[in-house]
């Protein structure tokens, strides 16, 4: 599961959404994950976008799915470890491996704030309600 997990974290699609995707599924595996952080511990800071403006939203998810990998890395919780995995599984089959899109004006990553564990579920959760309102 660990090289599994390397190579997904790797392998972050860079394509367009497609109108059948999971981002509902997607949403409720983000829900677990913010009640899962009620008993579970990180201390991490991560790349967050807080104001992603749409013509942005996949560069931007791109961004939350590779960070998604730190909180992945730092729990030892299996229940955590499980849920981030299929988010990013169903997340990363949302979005379309046919080509790739330049988003142009987007930030980069390692360009974004970095803000604590909570406040980045926070922001992801707005992306990912993006997706929902335009599939």
């Amino acid at each position: 599961m660990v090289w599994e997990m390397v190579d997904l974290c790797n392998c972050v699609s860079a394509g367009l959404p497609k109108t059948e995707a999971n981002w509902q599924h997607v949403a409720s595996d983000l829900k677990r994950i913010e009640s899962l952080m009620q008993s579970i511990h990180i201390d991490a800071t991560l790349y967050t976008e807080s104001d992603v403006r749409p013509s942005c939203k996949v560069t931007a998810m791109k961004c939350f799915l590779l960070e998604l990998c730190v909180i992945y890395q730092e729990s030892n919780n299996m229940d955590m470890k499980d849920t981030v995995y299929n988010l990013i599984l169903l997340a990363n089959s949302s979005l379309s491996s046919n080509g790739t899109i330049t988003e142009s004006g987007c930030k980069e990553c390692e360009e974004l704030e970095e803000k604590n564990v909570k406040e980045f579920l926070r922001s992801f959760r707005h992306i990912v309600q993006m997706f929902i309102n335009t599939s």
